[in-house]
């Protein structure tokens, strides 16, 4: 196992440093003590992460916005260097930092950008990188924060994602609702262009690299890479079957590479430090560093960056003050964004915050939106209210998802006000699954899955629920959100 590494206070961002003293001079590398890395071995997922392994250094915007700030900050320290080193390499430290997909799909992102045919082998189509700024899943609040307070670092990693995929412009597609995250990127890439950081030369070889924001219009199915294709070209925002791949027919016909904001943010720091550097925090396939976003009821809801594979209850209590009323208090845990299926307590007690454990216990960490839900809330009304927004939110293309949808929407009405018959929880269980895995893109899963968790570890409430209603316990005015 090598040894985690973090910068000198100097600004030594090309170089991989091995650790540190209290007794060093400032610039000079500092060396962990043998007690130190021993603990990390024995308690991995306890030792949290350090401000000098951070990223984002103003996630919180406490600093300078402006180029003259992020590059003190060591944004864009030779970057044309790092392109200058060519696709291949860019291309291979991603792949060994074991990067995923921070979007929800957690795709491996070095194999991701492999698919971009590299130049020599193009068919004479412009290539086009876009990013997924969409940001609709309720619960999930990281990416507008990064084009709030870290634009630059966002735009940097489209150069040297832009490089390693041949591209000869990034579409940056934002939700339209974002109006300051918008006039804060357009800024940021203004200041670029006028530092001739991008357009003529971007790469350090000629090539011209353009950055583009596109507004959207705030619809959630725009989330997917092919529904935000079809907008950016001007259609109305559905899914396109697939095969063809986007890497092979993507926006105008074009190669293309569609991926989310914090992916391509977190490059740059990556290529700086090394691949192996990143791939230190977490566990094997899930390594790196994460953007959490705690809501609910929490004492201090957040965003913070931290290791990834960190303990569920651990991130709570650290970084959002523990849940009102206490951990005892707990009821359950969405852990990824509004379209993953939720978790009781015995599961959120030890379960880790990363891929493969949370798919383990049957959920999934998706965003990472950690959406946290204590026992004063009505579980079986924050589901219906989920399912509700996915009924709204259905482009209605694929029947399974445009009618089954609508009818997980009524049925959980039903249950909230206690009006079902008991049948009704082992049907709405089928419905689902006749939901999920139907239809062209995931926006089915998604809906069919909250419930799908609500029926696995809350059936005894919902039954409670109808038991009440037949007694004569629920008052008919009751609102069906409280």
């Amino acid at each position: 196992m090598s040894l985690r590494v973090g910068l000198t206070t100097s600004r030594l961002f090309g170089r991989r440093l091995l650790s540190t003293s209290a007794s060093t001079k400032v610039g000079e590398p500092v060396m962990r003590s043998q007690d130190e890395l021993a603990a990390l071995l024995v308690e991995p997922h306890k030792r949290g992460l350090r401000d000098s392994d951070r990223i984002f250094t103003n996630i919180y915007g406490k600093h300078d916005l402006s180029l003259k700030g992020a590059m003190a900050r060591g944004h864009w320290y030779r970057t044309k260097d790092l392109c200058k080193k060519g696709r291949d390499w860019i291309i291979s430290e991603m792949k060994v930092s074991g990067l995923r997909g921070r979007g929800g799909a957690g795709f491996p992102a070095g194999i991701k950008w492999s698919f971009m045919p590299p130049a020599e082998k193009s068919d004479g189509r412009p290539q086009y990188l876009v990013i997924n700024a969409d940001e609709g899943e309720p619960g999930t609040c990281k990416d507008r924060e990064i084009m709030r307070h870290e634009p630059h670092s966002l735009i940097e990693g489209c150069v040297l994602a832009g490089c390693a995929m041949n591209a000869r412009a990034a579409y940056i597609y934002v939700r339209g609702e974002f109006v300051f995250e918008i006039k804060q990127l357009q800024k940021a890439i203004d200041e670029a262009y006028a530092a001739k950081l991008i357009g003529d030369d971007a790469f350090g070889d000629g090539r011209r690299f353009d950055v583009y924001v596109h507004s959207g219009a705030g619809a959630y199915i725009c989330g997917e890479e092919t529904s935000l294709i079809e907008s950016l070209e001007g259609n109305t925002g559905k899914p396109r079957l697939k095969p063809p791949f986007p890497a092979n027919v993507g926006v105008w016909g074009c190669p293309t590479t569609v991926t989310n904001v914090e992916t391509v943010a977190v490059a740059p720091t990556i290529l700086r430090r090394g691949g192996d550097w990143f791939a230190q925090f977490g566990r094997a396939n899930n390594t790196g560093t994460k953007l959490f976003c705690i809501s609910g009821n929490v004492n201090t809801p957040c965003t913070v960056e931290e290791e990834m594979s960190i303990p569920l209850r651990e991130l709570i209590d650290r970084h959002a003050g523990g849940v009102k009323g206490g951990w005892d208090n707990l009821l359950g845990v969405i852990p990824g964004g509004s379209s993953v299926p939720v978790m009781p307590i015995d599961v959120c007690s030890d379960v880790l915050m990363d891929f493969d454990a949370l798919v383990n216990v049957r959920s999934g960490l998706g965003t990472a939106a950690v959406i946290v839900m204590n026992k004063q809330t009505d579980m079986i009304a924050n589901i219906a209210r989920l399912a509700d927004f996915y009924s709204h939110e259905s482009c209605g293309q694929c029947t399974p998802c445009r009618e089954g949808v609508g009818w997980l929407s009524a049925l959980m009405r039903r249950f909230v006000r206690g009006e079902a018959q008991r049948d009704e929880i082992d049907m709405i269980y089928e419905l689902s699954k006749q939901i999920e895995g139907h239809t062209i893109c995931a926006l089915g899963d998604a809906a069919a899955w909250p419930v799908q968790g609500l029926v696995r570890h809350f059936r005894a409430d919902i039954e409670a629920r109808i038991a009440a209603r037949e007694a004569g316990q629920l008052a008919d005015d009751a609102p069906l959100y409280r």
